[in-house]
């Protein structure tokens, strides 16, 4: 099947729609696209959080997953490659995007195989890291990670990183194809203006034990020997409740605010001036990302492909993970210089505009589109 250059193509965006990262980059690369003109459908079994539902061309497919006493576990991957055949039919799709390999890619298939001769339906696969990363933890899922990247019709990795690492952990002979994350260069913007008050630090993650939350608690102490700021901490998960003991323990909690999830980051942001990413792994780095292109320094681990977003000691810093002590030198550097920190704060903002700018990522996105298309 192949789809006339000239008129907007219909794609089948499939994603978690949680805060994760993968969520997050699915449901903007849905809007941008959308913007653009295509149409654009969501088939998952919830609303992505940070969709907006007054876009013209988004529409969203609920899966709903029946509960028979038969399965110990409702088979969401068989729900979601049924749900998958039949917007592709009634929506006429010409083309599938799942972000994660197992089960998106799994489902993926088999909506492929159901819908047979009759239709073509091509799909493509984008890795953004966990989905890799954790078969290197139960090898269960080895076979059927690298079955379904096999059967793709195309396969995107989020950096340098993850594509290796596939390579190495999955050993597929796939062509994949690195498309880094994307940040909307509108949206997220400079402050025309400093906030106000102390010296603000910042944190945004899905809080599971990879983001080491709880050591931004022990960052924060350490800053505060020798600059009088407070610590913002976005998000949830199971790692807060550790993070919120830790504040207290230390003597620092009437300085830390835990914000739980937010849906527009792009306004908590610009509110501060340092962001802490203290991971011990990240394939990309989103949330650096969208910092910087808000004139907000990351201070971040050396890990995964962090270093292809940031450079160290230009638009950031990159430190050891676990190594709170030389992240926090970092921040109170960056607090206690200001000439240091307008130039790096400005370097980043530059970093994000000519790297990681939708205008430059999303017509990757689309020419591949096309490329698969006509391939397939």
């Amino acid at each position: 099947m192949s789809a006339p250059s000239a008129r907007p193509l219909r794609i089948g965006i499939t994603c978690y729609p949680t805060y994760g990262g993968s969520g997050i980059v699915a449901t903007e690369l849905g809007m941008e696209l959308a913007v653009r003109g295509y149409q654009v459908h969501f088939i998952t079994y919830a609303n992505p959080i940070r969709l907006d539902p007054e876009l013209p061309r988004i529409f969203y497919h609920e899966v709903e997953v029946a509960t028979y006493p038969l399965f110990q576990y409702p088979p969401y991957d068989l729900a979601l490659a049924s749900r998958m055949v039949e917007v592709a039919e009634w929506q006429q799709l010409d083309l599938l995007h799942v972000h994660y390999a197992v089960p998106h890619a799994t489902a993926a298939f088999l909506a492929r195989s159901m819908l047979g001769e009759k239709r073509r339906l091509p799909f493509v696969t984008t890795l953004h890291g966990t989905d890799i990363t954790l078969i290197g933890s139960d090898k269960s899922y080895l076979p059927v990670t690298r079955f379904s990247i096999e059967e793709s019709d195309g396969v995107t990795a989020i950096s340098e990183y993850l594509r290796r690492q596939t390579y190495e952990s999955v050993g597929v002979r796939k062509d994949i194809r690195v498309i880094h994350n994307f940040v909307n260069c509108n949206l997220y913007r400079v402050p025309r203006q400093p906030h106000e008050g102390r010296p603000r630090l910042l944190h945004i993650s899905n809080f599971r034990p990879v983001k080491r939350a709880p050591d931004c608690v022990r960052i924060l102490a350490r800053v505060r020997e020798s600059v009088d700021c407070e610590l913002w901490m976005a998000g949830d998960g199971p790692d807060r409740s550790a993070a919120e003991r830790l504040a207290f323990e230390l003597g620092v909690h009437e300085h830390v605010r835990f914000l739980g999830k937010q849906d527009h980051i792009e306004r908590l942001i610009p509110q501060c001036d340092v962001l802490l990413l203290p991971s011990e792994m990240e394939s990309f780095g989103l949330a650096a990302l969208e910092a910087m292109a808000c004139g907000v320094v990351p201070v971040a681990t050396r890990v995964g492909g962090l270093p292809e977003l940031i450079t160290h000691g230009r638009d950031g810093f990159l430190e050891e993970a676990g190594d709170t002590d030389a992240q926090a030198a970092r921040a109170v550097e960056l607090l206690q210089d200001r000439d240091l920190y307008n130039r790096m704060r400005w370097a980043a903002r530059t970093t994000a505009e000519e790297r990681f700018c939708t205008s430059m990522i999303i017509p990757q996105y689309e020419a591949f589109y096309r490329e698969v298309i006509e391939a397939a």
